[in-house]
């Protein structure tokens, strides 16, 4: 009850979830985000193409078992894929198992048009995604079509995600072929999935920027959360020899090769900028 006065108790869903505060979804979910219409001038080549490995899990348990209402941050994919849209690149959005994308529909910038209009744009492809199974059977010979991989954040893209085999495959596959890998916040722990099947780490020695632990830890004190982190995702890339960058959330992007990450929701559009140029920059 006075966390309920107090605004900072998670709001009880109807499937037992708990989605963030009054007070947390006030300091952490603007009505408009930062978006910069940009023009580019589109890429016209061969190589137009992205996957999109979205994830279609919901629910993440806490340690103490209450579950989190989580997915995919809209503003996390969406900001990047304006970018890159108007830079003249098109998606293939995939999940694991074909299932529909899973947002968090709570972080959703209600007074943002170009977020919500890129969102009904592409509802339909939202919500009959292709298999992620059928891309590795049958499209990991066509790099040829393909200029990067992107993995959207939110918490959500710790559920399944890193654990997946097909997952891995497809970044191998953008890693031997030389293509971009593209990610933030906590879509970085995707890149865990490289060393399933007892394959090397293939992030090992590389900087990037990823949505610290630390503030994962604090969260909980305002209901963003509703309970700590099952597991903590900067503490398992240093493990494996990543080199993260940021202390914050904040802004910060970087690049490391064909790895572009980004460290929050708040370098959604930094990240796309930087992902947008460098693809256009080198796919001249």
């Amino acid at each position: 009850m006075f966390k309920k006065l107090l605004g900072i108790a998670p709001k009880l869903e109807n499937d037992g979830s708990y989605s963030p505060s009054k007070l947390a979804l006030k300091l952490a979910v603007p009505a408009k985000t930062d978006y910069e219409n940009i023009s580019y001038q589109p890429y016209q080549g061969k190589k137009s193409k992205i996957v999109v490995v979205f994830t279609e899990q919901k629910n993440m348990t806490m340690q103490n078992d209450k579950m989190f209402s989580t997915g995919n941050h809209p503003v996390e994919a969406i900001l990047p894929m304006l970018h890159l849209k108007k830079a003249g690149f098109e998606f293939n959005i995939v999940t694991p198992n074909g299932k529909p994308v899973v947002f968090e529909m709570w972080a959703m910038p209600s007074e943002d048009e170009n977020v919500i209009n890129f969102y009904n744009e592409y509802k339909n492809q939202f919500e009959n995604p292709g298999n992620l199974q059928d891309f590795v059977d049958n499209s990991l010979g066509d790099d040829f079509s393909y200029a990067a991989v992107f993995v959207p954040g939110g918490h959500g893209a710790m559920l399944g995600i890193p654990e997946d085999d097909n997952v891995g495959k497809i970044l191998h596959w953008a890693h031997d072929k030389d293509l971009f890998t593209i990610t933030l916040c906590h879509g970085p722990g995707s890149l865990l999935s490289t060393k399933l099947n007892g394959n090397e780490f293939i992030y090992k020695g590389y900087q990037m920027t990823v949505f610290p632990d630390s503030v994962d830890k604090q969260t909980p004190m305002i209901g963003y959360i509703p309970g700590h982190m099952p597991w903590k995702l900067n503490e398992k890339l240093i493990e494996l020899g990543a080199v993260i960058v940021n202390k914050k959330s904040d802004k910060s992007t970087h690049i490391d090769r064909k790895l572009i990450t980004g460290a929050s929701p708040l370098a959604s559009n930094e990240l796309g900028k930087l992902a947008a140029n460098t693809l256009l920059k080198e796919l001249k």
